[in-house]
């Protein structure tokens, strides 16, 4: 299965792109999903027609949905909901009150993940495109893997393991006391099993032949900004770029003098959008008289994209992270695009590097023959941050 997100800056155009491209794959034959995990859905509407959590057929060969939280919380999740329902009205919360409160903040991005998972699984589609929700949201969405890797590792496990082997002995006494049970092995299990599915979809996600993030930008500086920082944060988390989109370009046939000082600036923007993103490449795509809803409109979105290529290709192999061997020294290269040096901060605890750019981390395993070493000096070279270990 090749695996496609979409995302970038709220209101940039990526679910018109997302549902283009599907239209696209599908017209080359292949079995498309096109798939929305952006809590505020749009993609029904894109499409002009109703969508809902299970796929709809569009067209021949093409399918949407829109992720239903709440669906998925019922189907993978129902054990724990019940559970925290049940802590929560011993408490004193009414029924309504404790069943609200018994879904976790970020748990639509949680089932947006275990949802791709499961469709890569089955293999029923050749392409999954998936319409995310804007960058700062998918970041997290993608962060999701390497963060709850470590919480299972340095405190859930242990936690699990000692829960298990005290239920036994401590809930005669507790349950009286506290008006609730402990958890149980369905409940605890739970959790763990996500994280599984999750760490699963990590090595596909990272994989940038199968998968990769198309960014969707639009020639303004606050756009390119975000797009460019984006950029970066996926290249932390080891997700490959591999095509820019460049939408709402104002086109040459465009006279009126209304609009000349946004020509003028768009032209100097666009210039800037492809020297900061080379060498991966940019798709331009104009700003349309009309509104881009319906299969006719994407259709012509579609033609400008895409003409006769197969946009399920790989447009350009991003390679995030290497490790070289340089005079008897290993070198961890990261490819941190548009990041200078000092906003970067460093440290190593164990066999974990600790990489950390603005409010976003990363804690990196180290492989074996890194992990017994020392992080000796670190440089900015040609948008690689180079860590020498001695």
């Amino acid at each position: 299965m090749r695996l496609i997100l979409m995302t970038g800056k709220g209101g940039v155009g990526k679910t018109s792109v997302a549902a283009a491209t599907g239209l696209r794959c599908a017209e080359l034959g292949y079995k498309t999903l096109v798939l929305s995990t952006d809590p505020a859905h749009s993609l029904a509407d894109s499409f002009d027609m109703e969508l809902g959590h299970d796929a709809r057929l569009v067209k021949p060969n093409l399918w949407g949905a829109e992720l239903d939280a709440l669906r998925e919380l019922e189907g993978n999740w129902g054990a724990v909901k019940r559970y925290i329902s049940e802590v929560l009205k011993a408490q004193g919360l009414e029924g309504v009150q404790a069943e609200e409160l018994a879904i976790l903040p970020g748990m639509d991005e949680i089932f947006g993940l275990v949802r791709m998972k499961r469709h890569y699984d089955e293999g029923i589609y050749d392409v999954l495109i998936i319409d995310s929700a804007p960058t700062g949201t998918a970041l997290r969405l993608l962060s999701l893997p390497e963060v709850g890797g470590w919480y299972m590792r340095k405190f859930y496990k242990p936690f699990q393991g000692i829960s298990v082997a005290l239920r036994p002995l401590v809930e005669p006494i507790f349950r009286p006391i506290a008006g609730f049970s402990l958890p149980n092995k369905e409940v605890m299990d739970a959790p763990y099993e996500f994280y599984e599915q999750i760490e699963a979809l990590e090595k596909i996600l990272t994989d940038n032949t199968v998968t990769s993030v198309r960014l969707i930008t639009n020639p303004e500086k606050m756009v390119i900004k975000e797009s460019l920082r984006a950029h970066a944060y996926l290249s932390l988390y080891n997700v490959a770029t591999d095509l820019i989109v460049a939408n709402r370009i104002i086109p040459e046939e465009v006279t009126d003098p209304f609009f000349k000082r946004w020509k003028e600036n768009q032209q100097e923007y666009k210039q800037e959008i492809h020297d900061d993103f080379r060498p991966l490449p940019v798709k331009e795509v104009p700003l349309y008289s009309e509104e881009l809803c319906g299969l006719p409109a994407l259709e012509r979105l579609k033609e400008t994209l895409y003409k006769d290529e197969d946009p399920s290709q790989v447009y350009y192999k991003e390679n995030t992270i290497r490790i070289v061997q340089d005079n008897n020294q290993y070198v961890l290269e990261l490819y941190l695009p548009g990041i200078a040096k000092d906003q970067i901060q460093l440290s190593k605890t164990g066999d974990e590097l600790n990489v950390r750019i603005g409010n976003h981390r990363r804690n990196m395993v180290l492989p074996q023959a890194l992990a017994a070493l020392q992080p000796s000096g670190a440089k900015m070279d040609d948008d690689y941050l180079k860590i020498r270990f001695a």
